[in-house]
């Protein structure tokens, strides 16, 4: 008796690995990936070096039986301060670890930039994807492609894609997913990160902050998560914002508490897209001058350099 379509496929073998997702600040690495996984897990904001940490994602594509962990970084820059620094390190390290690279090019960008990851990543394969070509005409499209064509012998594939006029998702999935390691997969098939409940809603909180002070706070501004209560029915978030000055500290609550209430009920509705359960958020503000240029400040809000 022949076997069974579901038998047959329990036998071929699975593919899993880690894709480090690479780019220059606001090339629109968060974007993609909260397109490709269908949820907002990832920070996106109009400011540059929004994404701090590594931030894994899995997706999978059953067509070939893979397993995907994308692993957003921050953006590929070179600054002085050591939050700089620090999150530069995250994206090395995603270089180094991760199976496969993906690095996204907006059209807009000199192809310095990509000359630049190329000899950071020692030439090492990776996707290249441009992206934002919902911004350029179709002959200035052809024209970019062909200026990356010279490095063809670098990357496995080169894919132009707008997120924001839609792209052929399965395409670059199937493509992706072609170039992993035969493996079992690392995570339960229903889980959409490894990351905790306690750093996804931080995440959120941030980026609430950003969207409602993009103008007035710098990038610097953070989150740290000073309590949390994970119920059955209802979690509770007892949350700081930190600034570096006492004037940030003003505008972050505004008059009669306006700005915080603003920020805490968007937070409130990001989560609970996320959560079926009821969310307690409180929020807080602290001072900490210059906190983004000392390192023991930094390793006591999170960013461990040893790490």
């Amino acid at each position: 008796m022949a076997e069974n379509k579901d038998t047959q496929q329990s036998h071929e073998p699975t593919r899993a690995g880690f894709v480090a997702t690479l780019g220059r600040p606001n090339a629109g690495k968060s974007t993609l990936l909260n397109h490709l996984l269908g949820e907002h897990l990832a920070l996106v904001s109009h400011k540059a070096n929004a994404t701090r940490k590594q931030l894994q994602l899995i997706v999978p594509y059953a067509p070939l039986r893979a397993q995907i962990i994308f692993v957003d970084t921050p953006g590929i820059h070179h600054q002085e301060k050591l939050l700089n620094q620090y999150m530069l390190s995250q994206a090395l390290k995603a270089m180094s670890d991760c199976d496969l690279a993906m690095y996204l090019a907006p059209v807009s960008d000199d192809v310095k930039h990509y000359e630049a990851f190329l000899r950071l990543y020692e030439h090492k394969a990776h996707i290249l994807l441009l992206t934002k070509t919902d911004t350029c005409t179709q002959s200035e499209l052809l024209a970019k492609i062909a200026q990356y064509q010279a490095f063809s012998q670098y990357f496995l594939a080169l894919l132009p894609i707008s997120v924001k006029k839609g792209f052929q998702r399965e395409q670059l999935l199937a493509c992706i997913a072609s170039h992993l390691p035969y493996a079992p997969f690392f995570y339960d098939d229903e889980l959409l990160t490894p990351a905790s409940l306690k750093e996804i809603y931080k995440e959120m909180i941030r980026q609430s902050l950003f969207e409602n002070l993009s103008d007035e706070i710098p990038y610097e501004a953070d989150v740290v998560i000073k309590h949390f209560e994970e119920g059955v029915r209802r979690d509770r978030i007892y949350a700081h914002i930190i600034v570096e000055k006492q004037s940030q500290k003003g505008v972050v609550i505004g008059k009669g508490g306006s700005s915080i209430k603003r920020i805490s009920q968007c937070a409130r509705h990001k989560i609970a897209s996320l959560s079926p359960k009821d969310i307690f958020l409180k929020l807080d503000v602290e001072v900490h001058k210059g906190w983004s240029k000392h390192k023991d400040v930094l390793k006591k809000i999170g960013y461990d350099f040893a790490q």
